[in-house]
């Protein structure tokens, strides 16, 4: 996903900063200024760093809990806090159950990933049983 993320934003940032510099040269009759240039390359540029976001999704996971850092925000809970680390039929992303049926999805465990999202959940599921038996 981090590649796919970076090649996708650079790609689009090149192509509205192309747009921008051929703007003026249009033969529409429409009169471009160097300020609707500008506004053509900043709107590439927040596009670009809307794609970068999702590359951000991370899972780090010790003895004590997991850290699950999705698109917006990062959280921290303990192993005792977690009753399943469960991955459901037809979902997109994994999830740990939490408490008073709340849950916390886990973005950087995606379906498309498949091998690597297996070992994650693997991984994932040995830690916590791990803690359980403590």
């Amino acid at each position: 996903m981090l590649v796919l993320s970076v090649v996708g934003a650079t790609a689009l940032f090149v192509v509205f900063v192309v747009i921008a510099v051929l703007l003026r040269n249009s033969p529409t009759g429409v009169y471009f200024r160097f300020a609707d240039q500008v506004a053509m390359v900043l709107l590439g540029a927040m596009l670009a760093g809307g794609i970068l976001l999702m590359a951000r999704p991370r899972v780090r996971a010790d003895a004590a809990g997991v850290e699950v850092r999705n698109i917006i925000g990062t959280r921290r809970v303990d192993w005792a806090d977690v009753q399943r680390v469960a991955f459901p039929d037809g979902a997109s992303w994994a999830r740990l159950d939490l408490p008073d049926y709340e849950y916390l999805p886990v973005l950087a465990l995606q379906a498309v990933d498949r091998g690597r999202a297996v070992d994650g959940i693997t991984r994932l599921r040995a830690l916590h049983a791990a803690s359980r038996t403590r």
